[in-house]
């Protein structure tokens, strides 16, 4: 029998302290890690379906081989581990702007972290991606101005619950359109979001885009049993 409660590691960062812990589900018999700024519940290893999506929906949606792909928010890594998934995916830097998450990955504190650290391909940046989006020289350090064929971002909660103010001006056109000049011709920008489609911010995305869509995501939420619906918002640059 594990533990009913381990708190793994403690952190303060400069939006809250972080926390990263392990509990056991009674009601499902399975131990689930998750994380945790402040009072917010950022992330837990038993919902995974729609950040998988997200990189699937995103690269699917890219043409072309060898693709240069940018993830946005390192958290668990499964966004991560299913970009590097898509065999055409020839390179994937990860942006990740707490460096605790960073860490707990490269010690193996989670389970993904010895995958995505051992595979050539994956390169952990610690950064502030809004701050990057909005800058010129982008999201590669070693390459300055550098663009890519897919930017998936998983951070907020959704365009309208952040987790942080620095990340409001980002979802509005100027913020997207800067977003854009990171992506190659035909690059695909996707947005994972936990709340249900928002027509308003998919009309956003059109305004600065050449194409823009929602795609739900549903799966079954074993706590409350029954299904639970998130989104995943798609642009396509002309």
């Amino acid at each position: 029998m594990s533990r009913l409660f381990e708190e793994l590691d403690y952190r303060p960062t400069p939006i809250g302290p972080l926390v990263l812990r392990r509990r056991r589900e009674a009601r499902l018999g399975v131990d689930i890690l998750e994380i945790k700024l402040g009072e917010e519940h950022l992330m837990s290893d038993l919902f995974t379906a729609s950040e998988i999506a997200l990189a699937r929906l995103g690269l699917t949606a890219c043409e072309g081989e060898s693709l240069d792909v940018v993830v946005g928010g390192l958290g668990l890594g499964y966004t991560a581990k299913a970009a590097l998934d898509e065999t055409r995916t020839g390179s994937l830097i990860v942006v990740e702007y707490l460096d605790a998450v960073i860490d707990w990955h490269r010690t193996g504190l989670l389970p993904l972290g010895p995958v995505l650290t051992a595979d050539p391909r994956c390169h952990l940046v610690e950064g502030d991606f809004f701050a990057l989006a909005r800058g010129e020289d982008g999201f590669d350090p070693a390459a300055p101005g550098r663009t890519f064929d897919a930017i998936l971002l998983d951070i907020d909660h959704s365009p309208d619950a952040l987790l942080d103010p620095r990340s409001e001006s980002f979802y509005q056109p100027e913020g997207l359109t800067r977003l854009a000049s990171h992506l190659k011709p035909g690059g695909i920008f996707a947005l994972w979001s936990d709340a249900p489609i928002d027509d308003s911010f998919t009309e956003r995305l059109a305004g600065v885009f050449k194409d823009a869509w929602a795609e739900p995501v549903t799966f079954h939420n074993p706590l409350q049993d029954r299904p639970f619906t998130q989104t995943v918002y798609l642009a396509r640059k002309g």
